[in-house]
C-alpha cells in the first residue's frame, strides 16, 4: 500500500507541476499578443 500512495503522490505532484508551468507560458503569451494588439490599435489612432 506504501508502495502505491508513494507512486500516486509522484504523478500528483508531476501533473501539478507540469500544468503550472504551461499554464505560466499560456497566460504570458496571451498577455504579450493582447499587449502587442493594444499597441497596433493606439498606432492606427494617431
Amino acid at each position: 500500500m506504501d508502495e502505491q500512495l508513494r507512486i500516486i503522490l509522484i504523478i500528483i505532484v508531476s501533473v501539478s507541476i507540469f500544468g503550472l508551468l504551461v499554464f505560466v507560458f499560456v497566460k504570458n503569451y496571451i498577455k504579450n499578443k493582447i499587449d502587442y494588439m493594444v499597441k497596433k490599435e493606439k498606432d492606427k489612432l494617431k
